[in-house]
């Protein structure tokens, strides 16, 4: 007979998403476990690329450093076409932007996610797989078993599947995952080569034939470590595992979802190095294999994120072409913003529509993502008719908003909405609260980052000016209080030079303006920043009327 336990929220998946998930609910003081039906992580290289607006999660969870510690800089990509250089782009982001675009290898993101996790006390139950679940009005029961023959029944209030393209929790969820495959099939590996590139550039080296068609290509992408590379190149007929698996009758994993690394030949040295002797920028001779698979890809999504008590997130919900490095940032992204939903609601304090934003919010995301990695899979990231600079800030995920989301709070129709630097869209309520310098204190001499304010902190209200007429600072900050049963912090930002008139509430001194440039401050005005980083309102000016609007779409009264 199965033992029973319980818990607040199950995760199924210790990948990057999973791992993500679990840490920031122990962080929000959720109880949760995290399961895997493997027996250890996998040491491989697959999603390579952190993206900067998974840089600025980590940094709110406070794993940045770590990360970057750990990976290297990717500067941008040189292109060759039969040999022959095409051009180099430059990753290239605005000056206010905090990180730029990293590389490190999978294996190594999820060693920190997990190290990070363990401070709060909680590990992987590895070699433990999802057999089946059941749920209710009041929770969700999962049954569990080991590869001792071990069977757990686990009692939880909620159930998130970050547990891949093959998820058992979208399969019995009963959710569908339209979408096809694509034909090509890819050889991975991660090894060492000695050229004369420069460092920290991708490359992306093809074949046109005489009928105009790409038919042969190489993809590298720098990694830690000397001449390091996690290279991606077209599988030959003889290693093919579509082939092999269609003569096994084992196509799709048993579910029709050709997606990730497939079983069969691995590719060994002498297959990369052919690849390299006809597409490399110079002659150049491959060593050190770490690993090598060949992988299917596959462009699927799911109808909806979740249902009841049980969510789905990361390549459970949504898989597409790996161009741009979107897949494993986008799931880190839908952990990041289920993370503090699931938290508000297991300590009773959610709204009733908080739970339904996570699909109302992160679906749409879902849609473009499959969608643009699919037309830049086939037509190429060129091919987009934006400009550079848009192409760049989408690809970095720092133009990814909920202004839809019944979440956040629509702008008054006589609101100003200033423009931010550059005279790119206004900044309004469901963007992502951007960062700024030269904040001053009356401690400290150094200046620090707006991060630097937000950086371990749950919802935070944040009111620029001084207010010498009206709703004070002090209601503000009193009103935030009890609206949200004392979760949300406040913190004021002063114009520079501006005293201090009303105590008790920390400060920073805007002292080059920054803040009131990027926010559109104005006179005076007030912000409510979400734990994933994103703006539930932007008030001007700001009201004790206008705040209690805003977080009654969040908080229970």
């Amino acid at each position: 007979m199965a033992r029973s336990e319980s818990t607040d929220v199950l995760v199924v998946g210790a990948g990057p998403v999973g791992l993500t998930l679990a840490a920031e609910l122990r962080r929000a003081g959720v109880a949760c476990r995290i399961v895997d039906r493997l027996p250890a992580g996998l040491p491989y290289a697959k999603a390579v690329g952190i993206q900067p607006r998974t840089l600025e999660l980590f940094d709110r969870m406070g794993l940045v450093r770590e990360v970057l510690d750990a990976a290297v800089p990717m500067r941008g990509q040189l292109t060759y076409l039969n040999g022959a250089e095409q051009g180099r782009v430059e990753l290239v982001l605005p000056p206010e932007v905090p990180y730029g675009f990293a590389a490190l290898p999978q294996c190594d993101t999820e060693r920190l996610l997990e190290e990070f996790l363990g401070r709060y006390g909680t590990g992987i139950e590895r070699s433990t797989a999802l057999v089946g679940f059941a749920q209710d009005p009041a929770g969700v029961t999962s049954r569990l078993t080991t590869t001792s023959g071990d069977e757990v029944e686990v009692r939880s209030r909620f159930l998130v599947g970050c547990d891949g393209a093959h998820s058992a929790v979208r399969k019995g969820l009963g959710l569908t995952f339209e979408g096809g495959a694509f034909p090509e099939e890819y050889m991975l590996a991660d090894v060492e080569v000695g050229w004369d590139l420069p460092a920290g550039y991708g490359v992306r080296s093809m074949h046109r034939g005489e009928d105009g068609a790409i038919d042969d290509l190489l993809v590298c992408i720098p990694l830690p470590g000397n001449g390091r590379y996690r290279m991606s190149m077209l599988v030959p007929p003889e290693l093919s595992a579509a082939r092999q698996a269609e003569a096994a009758g084992t196509t799709g994993g048993g579910d029709g979802v050709a997606h990730g690394l497939e079983g069969g030949t691995a590719p060994a040295l002498p297959d990369i190095q052919k690849v390299l002797d006809r597409l490399a920028p110079e002659p150049v001779t491959a060593s050190a294999l770490r690993w090598s698979s060949v992988f299917r890809i596959s462009h699927r999504l799911v109808d909806r994120y979740g249902e009841g008590r049980v969510f789905v997130a990361g390549d459970a919900a949504h898989i597409h072409p790996p161009t741009g490095a979107q897949g494993m940032n986008t799931g880190i992204q839908d952990a990041g913003n289920l993370a503090w939903k699931l938290a508000l609601a297991v300590e009773g304090a959610a709204g009733p529509q908080v739970l339904a934003g996570y699909d109302a919010e992160r679906h749409p995301v879902g849609e473009e993502v499959v969608g643009r990695t699919v037309r830049h899979a086939a037509e190429g990231v060129q091919a987009d008719p934006t400009d550079r600079e848009t192409l760049l800030l989408r690809e970095a995920q720092l133009l990814v908003g909920y202004r839809e989301s019944p979440l956040v709070t629509p702008l008054a129709p006589d609101d100003p909405a200033p423009l931010r630097p550059g005279d790119r869209a206004p900044l309004r309520p469901g963007d992502r609260a951007p960062d700024c310098g030269g904040l001053t204190g009356d401690i400290a001499a150094h200046p620090v980052r707006l991060f630097d304010v937000l950086r371990g902190r749950g919802h935070v209200l944040l009111v620029y000016g001084d207010h010498p007429a009206g709703e004070t600072p002090l209601d503000l900050a009193s009103a935030a209080r009890e609206l949200t049963g004392g979760r949300m912090d406040t913190h004021r930002i002063l114009p520079a030079g501006a005293p201090d008139r009303w105590t008790g509430i920390p400060h920073h001194h805007d002292s080059r303006g920054e803040f009131a440039l990027q926010y559109g401050a104005g006179e005076g005005a007030a912000f409510v920043v979400r734990p994933d980083g994103c703006l539930t309102a932007c008030l001007r000016p700001p009201t004790v009327a206008g705040l209690k609007e805003a977080v009654g779409r969040i908080f229970l009264p």
